[in-house]
């Protein structure tokens, strides 16, 4: 305590004054208090607000980090779901080709079998028709046959033969030639 007052004593003490570099105790008293109390003020008045405000602008910046965090994490997320979906819809485009492909390929062949078996049904037809058409005129062309026949073997045998002998043997004879 004594050491105290001894440097208030010192303080008050107003002895010669000296010049810019001597050292003077009271001056450095007062200083060293004047700082003290400076310091004593600022920090019940000025380092709680700073620090709080230190604090919060602390927080608020990792906050802002976690959420960008969780924002990249959730858009890589999204992006992963939808390179998925691409890569699902894509390989559902390639099997919608691929069946439409497979049902052209059977309508192409429904259809060429359809068409064939109708030319041939047709080409079955023409030749049922042909053939008729050959039967019937070599029907009529025999029945003409056998009357020239008939009526020149009546002329040139009328009394020998009578026409029902005469039609019976051109018959055989056509009929013979039919086979060969």
């Amino acid at each position: 305590m004594s050491a105290i007052m001894n440097l208030a004593v010192l303080a008050f003490y107003s002895g010669e004054k000296g010049g810019l570099l001597d050292v003077n105790p009271g001056l450095i008293f007062w200083t060293v208090i004047t700082f003290v109390l400076l310091l004593i003020i600022l920090r019940r008045v000025a380092w709680k607000p700073i620090l709080n405000s230190l604090d919060e602008r602390e927080k608020f910046i990792k906050e802002s980090l976690e959420k960008a965090d969780v924002a990249q994490k959730e858009a890589e997320k999204l992006v992963a779901e939808n390179q998925t979906s691409m890569a699902k819809a894509e390989e559902e485009a390639q099997s919608i080709i691929a069946q439409g492909k497979e049902y052209a390929e059977k309508i192409k062949t429904q259809l060429l079998e359809e068409n064939e078996a109708r030319i041939q049904k047709k080409l079955a037809d023409a030749e049922a028709e042909i053939e008729r058409k050959q039967q019937e005129a070599f029907n009529s062309l025999k029945e003409q046959i056998v009357e020239i026949a008939v009526g020149a073997a009546e002329k040139i045998i009328r009394d020998n033969l009578d026409k029902e002998k005469q039609s019976a043997l051109v018959n055989k004879y056509i009929d013979d030639l039919q086979k060969n």
